[in-house]
């Protein structure tokens, strides 16, 4: 769909924003090999997102333009859907016009498609760190998959690893990985949670 067929801009805006919601509905696929856990690309762009911000100030990087780059990352899969690396061997995809037809009329395309060239060339910090973001997603899910019994999750931890690009996400990769999933909550501010019964008075100790 392109502005050319007669639509306004606030309608192809419209558009754009039920085509982003589409990701919520594209299941993230490399997990049917792995046997176990899922994802969706909206909850994976999202996660990917605020890991730029954090790596893009762990590199003295501009975290704006870092979360923009993991925040749009994606965007593409509302159409052509996820290509695992299984896929990718066999398949292509026009993934960037896909993303400019998504964002014909809107007048987001110049700024989201000089998003996406950087991402790809990887020239700027910002870039590499995105790529880095994207990986370490993932590698957090392996970690709680991990955790949870599935001894395949470490061999993919491996690999991914080996694909991150700056010391920052080495570096937040090795943590992770030493890290269990449940400890953010589990040793939380009250470690203590798991003594108190029903009711609204605490056990003293």
């Amino acid at each position: 769909m392109s502005d050319e067929q007669g639509r306004g801009k606030l309608k192809r805006i419209a558009d754009f924003l039920f085509e982003a919601g589409m990701l919520r509905k594209t299941p993230r696929t490399g997990y049917q090999f792995l046997g176990t856990g899922q994802e969706n690309g909206a909850e994976h762009s999202f996660r990917t997102a605020v890991i730029c911000y954090v790596l893009a100030r762990m590199a003295g990087a501009d975290p704006g333009r870092a979360a923009l780059l993991g925040l749009f990352h994606d965007l593409h899969e509302a159409r052509i859907g996820d290509f695992n690396y299984v896929n990718r061997m066999y398949n292509t995809s026009e993934r960037s016009a896909a993303l400019k037809d998504a964002t014909a009329g809107t007048g987001l395309t110049e700024e989201l498609l000089a998003l996406w060239a950087e991402l790809e060339a990887t020239e700027t910090p910002e870039a590499r760190l995105a790529q880095d973001a994207d990986q370490i997603d993932l590698i957090l899910n392996l970690k709680e998959q991990s955790d949870l019994g599935n001894r395949y999750a470490d061999k993919w931890m491996d690999s991914a690893v080996q694909r991150l690009r700056t010391e920052e996400g080495r570096e937040l990769a090795r943590v992770i990985r030493e890290t269990d999933h449940t400890d953010w909550w589990y040793l939380g501010p009250d470690p203590s949670w798991w003594a108190n019964k029903n009711g609204g008075r605490k056990i003293k100790g």
